[in-house]
């Protein structure tokens, strides 16, 4: 199989789909590799260190989408990238489809492929291919919310950690799912105040368990956010239902309750946010303020750590793309139910139940039990 690695044309994304060790394991197990000239270097990794693997460099990701049968991404296709992909193609990436309905209209009528790392689930019931990145912005939303709430970038002017006889910042995080436990943790350890907000009793009692004592878990409700949003200096927005877009937790009404200069880090807006006022941004422009409350909604966070993202993400895609290009994806989604839950789109058809339902588009139950 002929197995195609993209340069990221998304902006301020840094990230690349395969490392140079992958590259000599799909040669290893009989696939050719096209890799587009410069794909690595925002990570750190040489055209020369991808030749010396085995790679078959070329100039444009046109060439690499007219060649390959499997093409490896980071972020979903970009709609210049569209018109590139052919029928019986497989795009093997994040998608994030409840974020784009003219993404998935692209792809359904593409008659390819699309088999996205965030849906697929272990035998555990685990996102095996989504959790490295949740690690990664999870951290890095105490990170830049830390930054955004310093006055010259229209926050409060409050440190996260306090002083000796001034209180620390109070950091209210919405789910404790992978994004929230790595946000709770290192908020714990700038010294913040925290609050962690789940529906899920036996996550708030592992959480409860796990966690420093400046960290508290609390049963999320409709009052027990807004008592929250009125003691918050950061918000974090960490609710995920696989595949599905997010839920609205905070309304617009509900921003009058939070203090002027407070910081929303809405890192559920790949997904569509679970802020009703986020609206996407970018690195270039991470931030806007609506109603004295300043919102980061940057959709790739994980993009500007791109060395630390790339190696945490590469490691637990390539078992999954060997399995894709030793099989084929029909072969391998029978025989492996991760990447049968992984299979968004095919054959001109939506194949996930929540992606369908968010559109009230057909769904095609084809490979999900």
């Amino acid at each position: 199989m002929i197995v195609g690695v993209p340069k990221e044309i998304k902006p301020d994304e840094y990230r690349v789909a395969m490392l140079p060790v992958g590259v000599e394991e799909m040669v290893r197990a009989g696939h050719q590799v096209l890799v587009q000239a410069g794909a690595g270097l925002g990570s750190g990794l040489a055209d020369a260190d991808y030749q010396k693997a085995g790679a078959t460099l070329v100039q444009t990701g046109d060439e690499v989408f007219a060649s390959a049968d499997l093409v490896m991404k980071v972020k979903e296709p970009q709609p210049t990238e569209w018109p590139l992909i052919r029928p019986g193609q497989t795009v093997f990436t994040y998608f994030h489809f409840a974020a784009s309905q003219a993404l998935t209209q692209a792809m359904v009528d593409s008659g390819s492929t699309s088999v996205a790392y965030e849906t697929l689930r272990d035998a555990h019931g685990r996102l095996p291919l989504l959790t490295p990145m949740s690690e990664v912005a999870g951290r890095m939303s105490i990170q830049e919310g830390a930054k955004y709430l310093e006055k010259p970038q229209m926050g409060r002017g409050i440190l996260l950690g306090g002083v000796p006889g001034v209180p620390p910042a109070h950091i209210t995080i919405l789910g404790g799912g992978v994004v929230g436990a790595n946000a709770a943790k290192i908020a714990a350890g700038f010294q913040a105040d925290v609050a962690i907000l789940d529906i899920n009793m036996d996550r708030l009692r592992y959480l409860d368990d796990i966690m420093p004592a400046n960290v508290n878990v609390l049963f999320s409700d409709r009052h027990v956010i807004k008592e929250e949003l009125r003691l918050a200096d950061l918000v974090i927005g960490s609710v995920l239902i696989p595949g599905a877009k997010a839920p609205n937790l905070v309304l617009k009404e509900d921003l009058k309750l939070m203090k002027p200069g407070s910081v929303i880090i809405d890192v559920a807006i790949d997904q569509g946010g679970c802020i009703e006022t986020s609206q996407p941004t970018s690195h270039a422009q991470p931030t806007f303020v609506m109603d004295d409350v300043v919102h980061y909604c940057v959709t790739n966070m994980p993009g500007a750590v791109g060395r630390t993202s790339t190696f945490a993400l590469c490691n637990v895609t390539l078992p999954w793309a060997l399995k894709l290009a030793n099989l084929g994806v029909e072969a391998a989604a029978k025989q492996f139910a991760p990447i049968a839950a992984a299979v968004n789109v095919h054959a001109n058809e939506i194949t996930n139940r929540a992606v369908a339902e968010t559109f009230d588009m057909p769904y095609a139950d084809r490979f999900e039990s």
